[in-house]
C-alpha cells in the first residue's frame, strides 16, 4: 500500500510539473510571404511539449476562418531541457509541408523555434511572441 501511495504521489508530481511548462501558451509565428502569421497552442504532452496550429490570420490581422491547417499538430516531441531550451522534436512547416527535427528556446516572451535537418547543423527559425 505504501509503494502504491508512493507511485501515485510521484506521478501527481510529475503530472504537475508538465502542466507548469513555461512554454505552455499562445505564441504568435513570424510573418510569413504574405504577411499572414499563425497562432500555435503549445502544452504538454505526455512527458513532451506539442504545438497545435490555433488560427491563421491575414496581413490585416483578420482571422481567416478557413484555413485549411486549423488544428493541425506543428510540433511535438519536444523534450525539455530545463532550462528555457527544448530539444528532440519535430516541425511541420504548414509553408512546404515537410517536417524537420526541432529545437526551441524559451527567453521571457520570446520563444525561439527552429526547424533543422543535417544532424542540426542547418537550421532555419523565427521568434514567436507569446499572446497568453
Amino acid at each position: 500500500m505504501k509503494r502504491l501511495i508512493l507511485a501515485a504521489g510521484a506521478t501527481l508530481a510529475l503530472a504537475g510539473m508538465a502542466m507548469a511548462d513555461p512554454a505552455a501558451g499562445t505564441w504568435q509565428t513570424e510573418p510569413g510571404d504574405t504577411g499572414g502569421y499563425l497562432h500555435v497552442a503549445i502544452a504538454p504532452c505526455g512527458a513532451q511539449v506539442c504545438g497545435t496550429i490555433k488560427a491563421a490570420y491575414d496581413k490585416n490581422g483578420a482571422k481567416q476562418n478557413d484555413y485549411e491547417h486549423a488544428g493541425k499538430r506543428m510540433l511535438w516531441d519536444m523534450q525539455p531541457g530545463g532550462d528555457g531550451s527544448y530539444s528532440g522534436g519535430q516541425i511541420w512547416a504548414p509553408d512546404s509541408g515537410k517536417t524537420y527535427g526541432s529545437k526551441m528556446s524559451l527567453a521571457g516572451n520570446t520563444l525561439t523555434v527552429k526547424g533543422c535537418v543535417a544532424g542540426g547543423l542547418i537550421c532555419r527559425g523565427q521568434a514567436w511572441k507569446r499572446v497568453n
